[in-house]
């Protein structure tokens, strides 16, 4: 166990905190990451459209009635946030090589619009499709949103630009300087797409339909969790490198249920980035609310229980890095064990319940800092099974941590007593 410690510290940890801060996976990261303000609250007007109540109660009638217009929010935001995504990926990017954000970002949704094609529709003129808008279209987004940021960066770094006097104002300059590589973007993305015909969404979505079908199954969903925590546990911040590769398509499930919802379909995925984080990351990652409840209240050690009841506060909202570094969980041996092990057990037991239909799948992205099983109440539509669910699966990993956590304690109370 040392030696494997050892070489995680030594062998893993460095590339793998390289990787996490490549400039074009930080760029999906942080441009998927900044629509999560959108998302979440555009995914709450499918709760008061279809509110958890009878359906012959007041409000579900009224939601009924007036179901079109309580969607529209809806429709503005989440079911477009491979548009907002674009925005965020290219100002991120731009801003890694020095280059202006706006003009990366302009640039970005130029690009991702222009894989589209316009429908002539009777009465009310030219229509986009607006479901490549969404979460179907979020593949695109990225590919476009790196290209078109990368041929500015090219442009710029040639000098192939248009230049302005020093007393031009900023703002102008900005945009003189911006039309060499915005006239490139367009006229490649008008050939590629409008001369030859070339279908952006339909072919990405058939690459890349194997890997979302494969995230959605059970053996798709311990792969990350796994991960996450093998990360974790090298003082790697497991989400930041998973994630960026990860939560686009967790995106794309997530758009599928939440469409699902607003047209009154059975919903088709088990695993969106809601069921992770309220039913396996439960107090953060490696599920160590556990852990938390178990040092705060079972502790003989002065450490421990000093410890666990700093932590609880910040653990009942899913932040627990003062635990994972103050215990420490990092390449710590005993306790590294049951941190890998415990996301893994709840992951199984959650997508068996999801996919028996004894609680409903996610389709709401609620805010991470909700407590377990309210999280868990709202990202479910309000079924209160999952608040079941949730408790649940905090008992099962009170169980899987307690003897580690007592080897723990005693080793820390031994300490004490040694000290004294």
């Amino acid at each position: 166990m040392e030696r494997l410690m050892l070489w995680l510290d030594e062998k893993f940890s460095t590339p793998m905190a390289k990787l996490s801060e490549q400039r074009h996976l930080r760029a999906v990261r942080d441009g998927i990451v900044g629509t999560l303000p959108i998302i979440t609250v555009g995914s709450f007007f499918l709760i008061i459209a279809f509110p958890p109540v009878p359906a012959d109660t007041a409000l579900a009638l009224w939601a009924k009635a007036h179901g079109a217009t309580i969607l529209l929010p809806y429709r503005l935001t989440m079911y477009m946030m491979s548009l907002y995504a674009a925005w965020g990926i290219g100002h991120s990017l731009a801003k890694s090589y020095d280059l202006d954000g706006v003009s990366g970002a302009q640039l970005a949704v130029v690009a991702f619009l222009m894989t589209m094609v316009p429908r002539a529709v009777d009465g009310l003129g030219w229509a986009l499709p607006m479901a490549n808008l969404g979460g179907s279209g979020m593949f695109v987004a990225i590919m476009t949103s790196i290209l078109a940021v990368e041929i500015m960066r090219f442009v710029y770094k040639s000098n192939f630009k248009i230049s302005m006097p020093e007393q031009v104002p900023p703002s102008v300059a900005r945009s003189f300087k911006a039309l060499t590589p915005t006239a490139i973007v367009v006229v490649l993305m008008t050939f590629i797409t409008f001369v030859f015909g070339f279908d952006w969404h339909g072919v990405v979505t058939k690459i890349m339909a194997p890997l979302v079908t494969t995230s959605d199954t059970l053996f798709g969903v311990l792969v990350p969790v796994g991960l996450i925590t093998v990360f974790w546990s090298a003082g790697i911040h497991g989400a930041s490198v998973v994630g960026s590769l990860a939560r686009p398509i967790w995106t794309v499930l997530l758009d599928a249920n939440a469409k699902a919802v607003a047209d009154g379909l059975p919903l088709p995925h088990i695993a969106p980035e809601p069921f992770y984080q309220w039913f396996i990351w439960i107090g953060g990652a490696g599920s160590t609310i556990g852990l938390v409840l178990l040092m705060a209240f079972a502790s003989k050690s002065v450490y421990s229980r000093s410890l666990g009841r700093m932590a609880l506060a910040p653990g009942l909202f899913n932040i627990n890095e003062p635990l994972i570094f103050g215990a420490p969980i990092v390449l710590n041996p005993i306790l590294i064990i049951p941190f890998i092990l415990t996301p893994i057990v709840l992951a199984i037991i959650s997508y068996i319940a999801m996919a028996f239909h004894l609680v409903a799948r996610p389709f709401i992205m609620a805010p991470w800092t909700l407590p377990g099983p309210i999280g868990a109440f709202v990202a479910t539509g309000g079924d209160w099974r999952a608040i079941v669910l949730s408790v649940v699966c905090i008992l099962i990993a009170m169980i899987i941590y307690y003897p580690f956590f007592k080897i723990y304690d005693n080793k820390q109370l031994a300490l004490e007593k040694e000290d004294h």
